[in-house]
């Protein structure tokens, strides 16, 4: 049978609650669906129904809508109220106006007519979770383009401290601990979490990121656990968006105390319940949360939940200051150009021996977002600022010997990366072949 090949990308990973009286009928769907999908459920009864879904969440529900006491869309209408947000699809002998019409405000995705055969009903699956999937990662790309997240950049760096940091991020992935990450502005705290993320069984679910001093505190609580009331259809918050997956909570020292009393049952619970819903929906995700202020002190003041603090602190990662790891400070100068060159069309300007040690030496108090930014720009304008540029006295034959190691160092990394082709190293590295044949000329004669 060829339906498996047909379908069985597109169910994947679903789960799925089949609302049948007729026994014969929830056995075929299970039959059908069950070796494509992760999870198929059977209820006989708009009632059972009901209390599975209190303990399970479904992406997928198939209902029929002529069973004993009520019909599946009376059922389903019932269910919006308190908060269902799976796909549906409803399965009728016939489809009247007024059948389609209710239907249509309850949410229903698809209709099935019986008798039906098997390709119909996997189609009906496979279009409904692809809508849900659609929905939910425009969703989730339009909120990332208006808030300018910092997408899926690398976490870079060779030094010792970020070297300690990937270790500890390695160790953590495969577990469901929460993470809180610390440290200044600009360390590179949502890098990290997205590196978290992308290394465990997790990377193929969403990464959701919640800058919490970015929403307004009347909002930010329907924002995060969706809405019901007033609504046919119930509006999913990004708890239940990232389910899954990873939601990352910037700021965290910010969050309104509404919010915190809130987090601290999700994380307790792994169920959250939506604002104006009846029913807690279970959930599964991985947190990660980020401050750059002084949470100890901050519960010492009672702006902040001693009881969440404890909760959140179980594994906790401080992020490096640049100054306290220059020695990353070449690769990450010579990467933000390369970048930037290729994505504004801006070539000419060149990171020569002297730009490179003042970069070394500056205390970056913006860290690697202020690097960013200092490149950035220097790339638009066609030169560097007066501190940085490569025109200064720099002397004294320590300053010299230390300037030219990290310069070697740097080319010959950046080569073993090219695989000794010195064209493409010049081309990242955003000088002339003709700079990187003298330098290797220079170093073989030592």
């Amino acid at each position: 049978m060829t339906d498996k090949d047909d379908y069985g990308g597109k169910l994947g990973g679903a789960s799925i609650l089949v609302v049948d009286d007729e026994p014969g009928m929830r056995n075929f769907l299970t039959k059908i669906l069950g070796p494509r999908v992760k999870r198929v459920e059977q209820a006989a009864s708009p009632g059972e129904a009901s209390r599975k879904l209190d303990d399970s969440h479904f992406d997928l529900v198939i209902v029929d809508n002529v069973m004993p006491g009520r019909t599946g869309l009376q059922w389903l209408e019932e269910q919006r109220r308190m908060g269902l947000f799976a796909e549906t699809i409803l399965m009728t002998a016939y489809a009247d106006l007024d059948t389609v019409i209710a239907a249509l405000r309850v949410g229903v995705g698809d209709f099935v007519l019986k008798p039906f055969r098997a390709n119909q009903i996997l189609g009906a699956a496979a279009r409904a979770l692809d809508r849900r999937v659609l929905r939910r990662d425009n969703t989730l790309l339009r909120r990332e383009l208006h808030a300018g997240g910092s997408g899926a950049g690398k976490l870079l760096g060779r030094s010792d401290a970020m070297a300690a940091v990937r270790a500890m991020l390695a160790k953590l992935a495969p577990l469901p601990t929460p993470v809180l990450l610390t440290g200044a502005s600009g360390t590179g705290k949502e890098l990290a979490a997205r590196h978290l993320h992308r290394l465990s069984a997790r990377c193929d679910k969403p990464f959701v990121a919640v800058n919490c001093a970015a929403i307004a505190p009347d909002r930010i609580v329907p924002e995060l656990f969706g809405t019901v009331e007033g609504r046919d259809r119930p509006a999913p918050g990004l708890l239940l968006l990232a389910d899954g997956g990873t939601l990352f909570l910037d700021e965290v020292a910010q969050m309104p105390e509404p919010l915190q009393a809130a987090l601290l049952r999700v994380l307790e619970d792994l169920r959250l319940r939506p604002e104006g819903g009846e029913r807690e929906i279970p959930l599964d995700l991985r947190f990660v949360f980020a401050t750059n202020a002084d949470l100890p002190a901050a519960v010492e003041a009672g702006t902040f939940r001693a009881d969440l603090y404890h909760r959140i602190n179980v594994m906790r990662i401080e992020m490096p200051a640049l100054r306290d790891r220059s020695e990353d400070i070449v690769d990450l100068a010579a990467l933000f150009l390369s970048q930037f060159q290729a994505s504004l069309g801006m070539s000419g300007l060149e990171l020569n021996e002297e730009t490179l040690l003042k970069l070394r030496r500056y205390d970056w108090p913006g860290n690697v977002r202020e690097l960013k930014n200092l490149i950035e720009r220097s790339v638009i304008l066609g030169e560097f600022p007066d501190e940085f540029a490569g025109q200064g006295s720099v002397t004294g034959v320590q300053a010299i010997e230390s300037l030219d190691l990290v310069m070697q160092r740097h080319i010959m990394h950046i080569l073993a990366q090219c695989k000794g082709n010195r064209a493409e190293a010049a081309r990242r590295l955003g000088v002339s072949r003709k700079t990187v044949d003298r330098k290797m000329a220079l170093w073989s004669q030592d």
